[in-house]
């Protein structure tokens, strides 16, 4: 009998890429699209174009009816914004979701969530393992409501009838990364600086690793747990993006500005930002340098023990990948 599984977020980087791998593997595979431009994209990655939101019960309640598992990709990342747009996008949206599968019958349901949960105040964090608590900063409302939407899903596990496992990678990376355009425009526009001499310690997750292991937390997670995953092998931040850069024949900057002068800018460029009314993003924000201003690193010994995960990609073959364009 094939397995039907809806992914949230299938219009998106890691969403459509995993759509492909799952239809591969025989899947008949839904993917919740909001718009026609969506349901295009999600059509091509070969799965079943479903049109509703995260907001729309209703149409949740249709997307899910029949299917066997639920994948959620969906989330709003950005590094600026209201708190309450993250909280209706990322915790109101999954609680809609987790409401719709259970009273589907749906068996299992994995949430690609965020390696920055864990993530406090600024401070070192080496080889982080999965017993350490979620955290939240009103300064950091990406990661603060990807925290609370963690715990909504783990608080929803019923072992042996809806079960809930949640995947924590950290930076996400690979062809077609929409945050390296981003990062190549700033090179462009002279904006970009490094945090300190870049040398901090960071851990990084090809999409199609993240895939895998989402393949694997379907299969094999236990329900209620948590599982960082990451490429195997860390780096620095300005190894790391300096390579990206360079995929793309972009030469990275030496600029650099020291962590706390960078933490006082972008305090005052959030302070303008909301009071002018200021359209777009400031150049930098506290929550940018909290994801990449202090050491990071996570541990991935309990994907590997109970999920039998193996890094499919290495960084090598990722770049070149990238390279080759």
């Amino acid at each position: 009998m094939t397995s039907t599984c809806l992914v949230t977020g299938g219009s998106g980087f890691v969403g459509g890429r995993l759509i492909e791998r799952l239809v591969a593997q025989g899947w008949q595979v839904r993917a919740l699209a909001r718009s026609e431009e969506a349901m295009g994209i999600v059509g091509r990655h070969g799965a079943q174009a479903v049109r509703g939101s995260l907001d729309d019960l209703p149409s949740l309640t249709a997307a899910v009816a029949g299917c066997n598992a639920v994948i959620h990709v969906a989330a709003l990342f950005k590094l600026w914004g209201e708190a309450d747009e993250f909280e209706r996008s990322n915790v109101q949206g999954t609680a809609n979701l987790l409401q719709a599968a259970a009273a589907a019958s749906v068996q299992r349901f994995v949430q690609v969530g965020a390696a920055a949960v864990v993530m406090g105040d600024m401070a070192p964090m080496l080889r982080v393992d999965e017993s350490l608590p979620r955290q939240e900063r009103a300064w950091a409302p990406y990661s603060a409501s990807k925290a609370r939407s963690e715990a909504l899903v783990i608080g929803a596990n019923r072992p042996g009838v809806f079960e809930t496992v949640v995947v924590r990678p950290p930076m996400i990376w690979g062809a077609g990364m929409p945050t390296l355009d981003h990062m190549i425009d700033t090179v462009r526009a002279g904006q970009f600086r490094w945090v300190g001499d870049g040398s901090q310690a960071m851990s990084t997750v090809h999409v199609d690793n993240v895939c895998h292991a989402v393949e694997l937390a379907l299969a094999k997670g236990r329900g209620g747990e948590t599982y960082f995953v990451s490429d195997g092998a860390d780096t620095t931040l300005k190894s790391f993006l300096s390579s990206l850069m360079q995929t793309r024949g972009v030469e990275p900057p030496r600029a650099s500005a020291p962590l706390r002068m960078a933490w006082i800018m972008a305090t005052v460029m959030e302070w303008a930002w909301r009071t002018f009314s200021r359209p777009g993003e400031p150049p930098i924000t506290r929550q940018m340098l909290r994801l990449i201003g202090q050491p990071f690193t996570v541990d991935i010994g309990k994907a590997q023990r109970e999920l039998g995960y193996r890094p499919a990609v290495t960084r090598e073959q990722g770049l070149q990948a990238m390279r080759r364009g």
